[in-house]
């Protein structure tokens, strides 16, 4: 008689046990991949969902976004300079189906996915694009990674290159790069300024000679200017055909003007 209501009321605290772990409860971003005697049955959640035990068997997967560093990776560029590059990955799960049954381990293979893509994407391009074009090169990053993982239900949102280590020597030498293309910039600079300066001289000076008298008037007012300031020299520019006038070196040797040839 005790063996039977021993036997009884363990067969009701198992049964009470399994109808107790039968309930589960996912989280608003969790999904369950239910497994039917190992065959893929359906996805449920969020919320409370109903699991028999022993026949079938729930894997959680987050939906949330995942961020994953991306560690640093030893790339050549085109132009034959090693540098170091490490990088951030945004990505979430879409489809929870695909991405427990399609790959082993999606968060691992994502990872090796994004090195990769990582060192074969910028070996393509040359340093000063990965210096100056981070954008474009993280479009591009990231367009090759969602489309190679979409077979997995990943969706990859965003792709951020960190840092770009160089070596000193190279940083000495896109310093004096840098250095002459500022000096180059300044030649070009003063090089227009004295052609538009040309210019505008050759215009007064068309001017100036339709009108001797406003070249007189240019006189004083340099004198003018000239007196204004703390000096004892006076610098007086005489129009040279004024002392023609005054030599008679505009004049032939019987007293007639020259004759223009």
């Amino acid at each position: 008689m005790a063996a039977t209501q021993y036997f009884i009321v363990t067969s009701v605290v198992i049964i009470l046990l399994l109808l107790i772990s039968m309930f589960r409860i996912l989280r608003e971003y969790e999904r369950g991949v239910i497994f039917l005697l190992g065959r893929f049955y359906r996805v449920k959640g969020p919320g409370l969902i109903i699991v028999i035990p022993v026949i079938q068997q729930m894997v959680r997967v987050d939906l949330r976004t995942l961020v994953m560093d991306v560690p640093t990776q030893d790339v050549i560029s085109l132009d034959n300079v090693s540098v170091k590059v490490n990088a951030v990955i945004y990505f979430r799960v879409v489809d929870p189906e695909r991405a427990i049954i399609h790959v082993e381990n999606y968060l691992e293979a994502t990872s090796q996915l994004s090195q990769t893509t990582l060192r074969s994407v910028l070996g393509q391009h040359e340093l000063d694009d990965m210096l100056a074009e981070r954008d474009r090169l993280n479009a591009d990053i990231q367009q090759i990674l969602d489309k190679q993982t979409d077979a997995w239900g990943i969706k990859v949102a965003n792709v951020e290159i960190k840092h770009v280590d160089l070596d000193e020597s190279m940083i000495r030498a896109i310093a004096r790069q840098a250095e002459e293309e500022r000096s180059r910039r300044a030649k070009v600079i003063h090089a227009t300024g004295e052609l538009e300066a040309a210019g505008q001289l050759l215009q007064a000076a068309q001017t100036l000679a339709k009108q001797p008298q406003a070249l007189q008037l240019r006189y004083l007012q340099t004198l003018t200017e000239i007196t204004g300031q703390n000096t004892h020299t006076i610098v007086f520019p005489l129009p040279v055909d004024l002392i023609n006038r005054w030599t008679g070196s505009d004049q032939d040797g019987d007293g007639t003007p020259k004759k223009e040839v």
